[in-house]
């Protein structure tokens, strides 16, 4: 068999019984943790550009958006995917030369659910799915370094997991891999020098191809099986040699996930949760800053503070500001908190936060650097005014694998999120059908999505 005739075996063949209780868990605090990220950006700027573009264009009305309204599975994936990426405040997989996103899978996943007609434990299984072969891919296949997008690897886990949503054959399953794989191969400048909105697209674009790809395949179109291996394919052109035994995997990769405390890109979650705790320690005041010091591990310092990924001192967008750790640092100590409001189009050009940012220098640590991703390690040196010195080093934060965070911090972040658009009943009954997923129909939840927003459910 090729790779992708492997990768689709695995896809389609697992089953509920796979997954770990631990998985399980995990998983449901992942969903819940999407859902609070796409119900808070439902305000978003691009999002009401797409959502004008979806009503526009309509669509078979076959799954349920986020907000309300029904289109074709394909555009619902797009959609709900651009909400649960928008504040990038959803979770993180730390590969050590590689980062990706895992619940960017969440939309494209419950998309086909409802299409399928699927319960919560065919959901949770295919999610299982996608976030396993993201993970591993980002694992044994980074692409980085040679100017690919870490969607790249994600078109992969669309489809795999889209297909095992679905409850495709294994060769039908095998021909949406090798589609997806053959199609997109997204470049990395997305991310680098002046961030633009497809910085939070980007994502949802492959989620809406790979769907649409999925669908294809369902339909009898076949693709390149030697997608992976073959002449010209994924191996020889982007990633090189790499093996993956699909046989031998299982679902569990979901366990060494990341969530995100505060609303940044994740390399900067402890960096955060450190000048925090030195304030609180220490009291002291934006006003009082005279320089502050980042010791960081080199892909933080080379995709937030400075390094191969640009100038992170010129912040005038929000994509710009959570992709720079001066900004976030700045912000940080001005405000007390990084949440979406800090990303305020008014709140990013004032002064205060200006001048400050250009008082904070990053540089790469090769200690720290040799010590990710199993910790996400910095040093932080605080200089105030009369020469005072303060110096905390950090190895976390609250979120990471290596101190995760319970189901009671993500539902206060989902509360904190969804309470603008979902009153307290509408939450309520949203957390408690992610809470029971294996017992209801994923129409069941996307029922209550389609609610939100509404005045009547902001208020109720």
């Amino acid at each position: 068999m090729t790779h992708a005739e492997q990768l689709a075996g695995f896809a389609v063949g697992r089953s509920y019984e796979d997954l770990s209780q631990a998985a399980r868990e995990q998983l449901k605090i992942r969903t819940l943790d999407a859902l609070g990220c796409a119900l808070g950006a439902l305000d978003g700027e691009p999002v009401r550009m797409i959502r004008e573009l979806v009503a526009a264009f309509g669509g078979a009305p076959l799954t349920t958006l986020i907000g309300g309204g029904r289109t074709a599975p394909d555009r619902a994936a797009f959609y709900n995917g651009a909400l649960v990426r928008y504040l990038d405040f959803n979770d993180s997989y730390p590969a050590r030369s590689e980062t990706c996103h895992p619940s960017d899978n969440v939309a494209p996943v419950l998309a086909a659910a409802e299409y399928a007609g699927a319960g919560g434990k065919d959901f949770l299984t295919a999610l299982g799915v996608a976030y396993q072969v993201q993970c591993r891919l980002s694992d044994a296949a980074p692409v980085r370094a040679k100017g690919f997008d870490h969607t790249t690897q994600g078109s992969y886990a669309v489809a795999a997991g889209v297909s095992r949503a679905l409850g495709l054959s294994r060769e039908r399953a095998a021909n949406a891999i090798a589609i997806c794989g053959a199609a997109f191969n997204a470049l990395r400048v997305t991310r680098t020098g002046a961030l633009s909105h497809w910085k939070g697209l980007a994502y949802p674009n492959t989620a809406f191809g790979g769907t649409h790809a999925v669908f294809l395949a369902m339909h009898g179109i076949t693709g390149p099986l030697e997608v992976f291996e073959g002449r010209k394919g994924f191996m020889e052109t982007i990633a090189g040699r790499f093996e993956i035994d699909w046989s031998r995997e299982d679902l569990e990769r979901v366990t060494r996930t990341v969530l995100k405390k505060y609303n940044a890109e994740m390399h900067s979650q402890s960096a955060i949760e450190g000048i925090l705790e030195m304030q609180r320690e220490h009291g002291f005041r934006g006003d009082d800053v005279e320089r502050i010091d980042a010791d960081i591990f080199d892909v933080a310092y080379n995709i937030i503070g400075g390094g191969q990924e640009g100038d992170k001192t010129i912040v005038r967008t929000k994509e710009q500001a959570d992709h720079s750790l001066p900004y976030i640092l700045a912000v940080a100590v001005l405000d007390g908190e990084v949440m979406p409001e800090q990303y305020r189009p008014e709140r990013i050009v004032r002064d205060d936060v200006q001048r400050l940012l250009r008082k904070i220098t990053v540089r790469p640590d090769a200690e720290f650097s040799w010590r990710f991703p199993d910790e996400a390690p910095c040093r932080l040196r605080v200089e105030l005014r009369g020469g005072r010195v303060l110096t905390k080093e950090m190895r976390d934060w609250e979120g990471y694998s290596t101190r995760p965070m319970p189901w009671a911090s993500v539902l206060r972040k989902f509360n904190a999120l969804a309470a603008g658009h979902a009153g307290d009943s509408l939450r309520a009954e949203i957390v408690d059908a992610v809470r029971n997923l294996e017992s209801i129909r994923v129409a069941d939840l996307t029922r209550l999505l389609a609610a939100a927003g509404r005045e009547e459910a902001r208020h109720a």
